[in-house]
């Protein structure tokens, strides 16, 4: 990656030295040395001061305008933004018609309006004409400054164009870096936006990665098909970067050998308190089963009530050739302890995950984790551009658990804290809800403004206006109660910020009226409960007595089948995403299933999917 943007461009100022010999006797000669100031654009090495007098000396036009610039880049390199809008300011006018000066005094300009403005602005400021024919380092900062703009804005498409447009005026040396990066920018996007901008007649190389993009996420579990899909996009692109070298974990893809088990073992509490938890996923998988059935694999179900450990090796025993489950946090230990003994372990996908285990190749975790759901959350409010949002969180092990897992996500997406206030139920969330927004201490203060000045004074409270979004991390009851008291607790003076919640406040069976009042409220859930289809209308039907969380363990139940014959390659290709019914599911490293959910919004009584 290019260096120093904001001090040299990559490249030192040249310094002239010139020895000079007098005229003087041999033992009087002295040697001078005199140093030239650059004209050069690359870098401002000098003092704004140095370059306003050499400016002042010119009397050439071109010259005093590019030690003018100089003088404008040194002022922002030391973070005098005022004295350089001035130079930059008065200057505009008078200034020669040369491309590089005019280039260099929009860029300049740029970089102020990114510190007083933001980084929008800068980006609606930094716009070259494409007719202009410039140096390779003058093109190198543009893309490059562009591209992080564009991070700053969270376009990430933008900024992978901005970088591949800017590996063509690097050394070969630095392109594998930029290289990475934009693979790593591609990866996240779901297959559909990759998709949609693959089509660039303008910029090959940018749409060579996005085809190469596509190709992996569409084929990446099914190698036969992804080796003749890659065969032909490098035959196609035969002098792109990646067709030289495949990206690393796309090679990983290729090579990993998928599971094709015949014979697929399912731990389960079928009997006992328990089974009532299970149920729902046992009807997920056989709903899964049958919708792809297939003769040459059989699927046995196991009773982990007498002991997670006896159901295992019953299953393997009898030729399991991979196992999903179990689901009780306790049964998941039993069996890790048991896993970390062998040597030879049959692949497994755990319905549940510990806090604390150590990854093994072929074991998987998948849960419907609300600690994931927050962290899911975070990302939503970052991509949507909040700055600072304020938590409500019920004040119990689960609200505290995903209000944990929001603020670390949250300080490694932004290096920032996000501010949490925890609330009990009953009176004291009105109490709560006024102290995060700051109308307890406005109303404080009215209070003592009418002993001062008497009853008949006439005010309003005022509520909070730094934050611009609210996550409410509670349940269906709650939720009932928090938006009411946050819509009376808004005061007239503050804008309306955007407002978020999680799937565990979803209302059951929610009636027209109840979803009025929860208007303009965005909520997460899984793909299959936030869109309405005849395979959800058939669920409902058979199972009328289910809520929305065994509803939830059905899909969940679904997914997992669908999962087996995909996990080794999703694992091997992190940016692969299987678009599943609970969500857009992709593995980690250790080997835990992360899911992003599908977000919805009510509108008009309405639940309308974003």
């Amino acid at each position: 990656m290019l260096k120093r943007l904001n001090t040299t461009k990559f490249v030192c100022a040249i310094i002239f030295s010139v020895l000079l010999v007098g005229c003087a006797t041999e033992q009087q000669r002295k040697q001078r040395e005199y140093v030239e100031i650059s004209t050069s654009l690359v870098a401002a090495e000098h003092p704004a001061k140095i370059y306003l007098t050499e400016a002042k000396n010119s009397s050439l036009p071109e010259k005093r305008d590019r030690f003018l610039l100089l003088a404008a880049h040194a002022y922002i390199n030391n973070g005098n933004v005022n004295s350089a809008t001035n130079i930059l300011t008065s200057m505009q006018k008078t200034m020669v018609n040369v491309p590089t000066l005019q280039a260099e005094h929009i860029y300049l300009r740029a970089r102020i309006v990114e510190k007083t403005n933001g980084s929008g602005a800068a980006l609606n400021l930094l716009q070259y004409p494409p007719h202009w024919q410039l140096p390779r380092w003058q093109m190198a900062s543009y893309h490059q400054f562009k591209a992080k703009l564009f991070k700053n804005t969270q376009q990430p498409i933008e900024q992978a164009k901005q970088l591949s447009l800017l590996s063509n005026y690097l050394p070969k040396s630095e392109t594998t870096a930029v290289n990475d990066v934009i693979w790593s920018l591609l990866q996240p996007l779901q297959e559909e936006t990759v998709q949609s901008f693959m089509r660039d007649p303008s910029n090959p190389i940018f749409a060579g990665w996005l085809q190469l993009t596509f190709i992996a996420k569409h084929y990446a579990v099914e190698p036969t098909q992804l080796v003749r899909y890659l065969g032909e996009w490098q035959r196609n692109n035969p002098y792109h970067p990646a067709a030289i070298k495949l990206p690393g974990d796309l090679e990983k893809a290729l090579s990993a050998k998928p599971y094709h088990p015949q014979n697929i073992a399912v731990l389960l509490p079928l009997t006992g308190p328990r089974a009532v938890v299970a149920e729902p996923i046992r009807q997920g998988i056989i709903a899964s089963y049958l919708s792809e059935y297939d003769n040459n694999v059989t699927i046995n179900f196991y009773d982990t009530q007498l002991g997670a450990t006896e159901a295992y090796n019953k299953a393997v025993t009898q030729g399991a050739e991979f196992i999903i489950g179990p689901l009780l946090p306790n049964e998941v230990e039993e069996l890790q302890k048991v896993n970390d003994k062998l040597t030879n372990t049959v692949p497994q996908l755990y319905l549940n995950q510990t806090e604390h285990f150590t990854p093994q190749l072929n074991q998987f975790y998948f849960s419907l984790s609300p600690a994931q759901e927050a962290s899911d959350a975070a990302h939503k409010l970052f991509s949507d551009g909040v700055k600072l949002p304020l938590l409500l969180a019920s004040n119990d092990p689960i609200g505290k658990r995903m209000a944990d897992s929001f603020k670390q996500t949250w300080l490694a997406l932004t290096n920032n804290n996000a501010e949490v206030h925890y609330y009990d139920a009953g009176d004291q969330m009105k109490l709560t809800v006024q102290e995060a927004l700051g109308v307890k201490d406005s109303q404080a203060r009215i209070s003592r403004m009418r002993d001062l000045l008497g009853s008949r004074l006439e005010s309003d409270f005022r509520s909070r206006q730094d934050i611009d979004a609210i996550y409410m991390i509670s349940g269906s009851q709650d939720l009932a109660l928090l938006k009411p008291f946050l819509d009376v607790n808004f005061s007239v003076f503050s804008e309306p910020v955007a407002l978020y919640t999680t799937s565990r406040s979803r209302l059951e069976n929610e009636s027209k009226q109840a979803a009025q009042d929860l208007n303009k409220l965005m909520i997460s859930d899984i793909p299959w409960l936030m869109r309405p289809s005849n395979e959800t209308q058939m669920v409902s039907e058979l199972w009328s007595s289910w809520s929305n969380s065994q509803k939830r363990l059905y899909v969940m139940g679904f997914d997992s089948l669908e999962l087996v014959n995909r996990l080794a390659q999703m694992r091997a290709f992190p940016g692969y995403q299987f678009m599943g019914r609970s969500g857009a599911l992709s593995v980690k490293q250790n080997g835990v299933i992360d899911r992003q959910l599908s977000w919805g919004q009510y509108i008009q009584g309405q639940l309308k999917p974003l």
